[in-house]
């Protein structure tokens, strides 16, 4: 509720253009009638938000009868209250009333939709065909659906196929799929395959999978087994992702052939958190591409324990790179300890060099300013001093700078 009255409010009010100040009324008059307006304005968007309708009707009525910059916007705040005051005769009047004094207002729209949420809310039906422009047609639409899909799905694809904007396609495939009916449901399953609207696909792949159910599951399932295009496919797998599937998610981190998708699949995996799925994969796992992919997807999921184990346990240099490079990543307060102790008893320069480069990522000075002071290798010191060098705003290394020259 809050956000709603702050948001719009202060998008709009601020700049909404009331009438001049009334001819011949001094300078001083005038400011205090301003500091009036904004004063019960404020105290008007502070009772919609403590859910005071009548004190914020009242305020807003006030500012209303004052005529000034704010009044088409107190207008509309006004006939808000009215409506969660339960007092929606009286709301749409006021609608009426913004419609008349103010044709030009940027609240109009606003007020527009408000004014189709009481009617349909009432159980009166709102022909989409009443909207002012697309935007209001599509609430109008996604209203009916609820209240009379038969009717609301011809004109859904109506919508679909006219030549509209993207965005407004996008949200009308959006408001289908949230239908319970099989025809809506056959249609969007329709789009995913890509036998209608080939390019809202992906669109319809995504809507599957937020919406859920065993239904559009299986639908992705049998999409992902059908399609020869990987673009496709990566849709389905974060469509799988969306859905909880991780199950379908893992079969394809496990058999699918296509590097690009196993990938795709190993990362999703990640997000999902799946660490003990990607565990297993490690270590089954020979490619050692295909295992920096699953580090990656450890570091996505957050898996700093699995990846300080690899740390200890893991004896290919490269690989160990990439674990270090992702501890760095997990920030100095979870991994910066074991960091510090892994370059004390590290001997590859190479790795030692990326537990510097971790600590950089970090911003971890204090555990650079420490290597520079001990260690005897001149180039790994050198390295460390460089990057103190790079962090110029943190105050322990610029002293640490300040100390060298000194």
């Amino acid at each position: 509720m809050k956000s709603r009255v702050w948001v719009v409010a202060v998008l709009l009010a601020a700049t909404a253009g009331g009438p001049r100040a009334r001819a011949g009324e001094g300078l001083e008059a005038q400011d205090a009638r301003a500091e009036r307006e904004g004063q019960r304005y404020d105290e008007g968007t502070a009772a919609l938000d403590e859910e005071q309708w009548d004190q914020a009707i009242r305020a807003f009525d006030e500012v209303a009868g004052m005529g000034g910059r704010k009044a088409d916007a107190a207008l509309y705040w006004k006939a808000y209250g009215q409506r969660k005051a339960g007092r929606t005769a009286e709301a749409l009047a006021t609608v009426a009333e913004l419609r008349r004094k103010a044709p030009q207002s940027r609240w109009l729209n606003e007020a527009q939709a408000l004014e189709m949420e009481i009617r349909q809310a009432s159980g009166q039906r709102v022909a989409p065909e009443a909207g002012g422009d697309e935007d209001l047609k599509l609430i109008a639409l996604n209203g009916l659906l609820h209240s009379d899909s038969a009717r609301a799905l011809p004109l859904l694809e109506e919508f679909l196929a006219a030549n509209r904007s993207a965005k407004l396609r996008e949200r009308a495939l959006f408001v289908l799929s949230q239908s319970d009916e099989p025809e809506a449901r056959a249609l969007v399953a329709e789009i995913a395959r890509g036998r209608a609207h080939p390019d809202l696909q992906r669109k319809a792949i995504q809507n599957l999978g937020l919406f859920g159910g065993a239904e559009n599951r299986q639908a992705l399932s049998d999409i992902y087994a059908a399609s020869d295009d990987v673009g496709v496919k990566k849709s389905v797998l974060q469509a799988f992702m969306v859905s909880g599937e991780k199950g379908r998610v893992l079969a394809a981190a496990r058999s699918e052939k296509v590097p690009e998708l196993r990938r795709a699949a190993i990362q999703q995996l990640g997000v999902m958190g799946a660490q003990s799925e990607l565990w297993e994969l490690y270590r089954a796992e020979g490619d050692v591409e295909v295992k920096k992919t699953i580090l990656h997807g450890m570091f996505i999921g957050g898996g700093a324990d699995r990846l300080l184990e690899l740390a200890r346990t893991e004896t290919q240099p490269e690989l160990r790179r990439t674990i270090v490079h992702n501890l760095g990543l997990l920030g100095s307060s979870r991994t910066g300890d074991a960091l510090s102790g892994m370059y004390r008893s590290e001997t590859d320069p190479q790795i030692r060099r990326e537990v510097l480069n971790a600590f950089f990522i970090q911003g971890n000075a204090d555990a650079l300013i420490r290597i520079a002071r001990a260690e005897k290798d001149p180039e790994l010191r050198k390295e460390a001093v460089s990057k103190l060098s790079l962090m110029g705003s943190n105050k322990a290394a610029l002293e640490f700078m300040m100390e060298l020259l000194k």
